[in-house]
């Protein structure tokens, strides 16, 4: 008890007693943020978009239909072709 009230006579803690709920409310703000650019996007992490749309990538389909039968490998290779000199070949070097 006689520390507080030391603490009072000599003018209480001063403006330092904000820097405290300062700091933690700058942490619960930076875990909402990082929570929400991250986990509550519905399983949809920034880092997953790119997979998402490699997914739907036209040369990812054709594979998909050339796998289930849907098309022979003549006109897999077709379309390939196709696909390579519109868009270019993602893979092959030298192609811009």
């Amino acid at each position: 008890m006689s520390t507080l009230a030391h603490a009072l006579a000599d003018g209480g803690p001063g403006p330092w007693i904000l820097f405290f709920p300062l700091v933690w409310a700058a942490v619960v703000i930076g875990v909402v943020t990082v929570l929400r650019r991250t986990v509550w996007r519905g399983g949809r992490a920034p880092w997953h978009q790119r997979q998402a749309r490699a997914e739907h990538s036209p040369l990812t389909v054709l594979g998909r239909r050339f796998a289930a039968g849907d098309i022979d490998e003549e006109e897999y290779w077709r379309r390939v072709s196709v696909l390579e000199e519109h868009f270019g070949a993602p893979g092959k070097r030298g192609a811009s």
